[in-house]
């Protein structure tokens, strides 16, 4: 099963590294990996959704985690519509 990212707005407020960045995903399925490696404006954003079978993870990044790190943390998942 392919994932991929899906992109969300980046916020303004957030300073954006120049290359990928690599995000730790916390909760969720088993099946999805436990790190990601995405866009800085992907992970800035604070929020991202991972398409898995008929619907979508979504994980919000963890405030106020170690220096550096990002660390995201599952917080639903929504199916397709059809």
């Amino acid at each position: 099963m392919k994932k991929h990212i899906v992109l969300t707005a980046p916020s303004a407020d957030d300073a954006t590294p120049d290359g990928p960045v690599d995000v730790t995903l916390e909760g969720g399925p088993a099946h999805l990996p436990r790190s990601l490696r995405v866009e800085p404006g992907e992970a800035a954003s604070g929020r991202l959704k991972i398409a898995s079978g008929a619907g979508y993870e979504h994980f919000e990044r963890v405030p106020d985690g170690d220096a550096g790190a990002w660390v995201f943390r599952w917080i639903m998942r929504t199916t397709i519509a059809e």
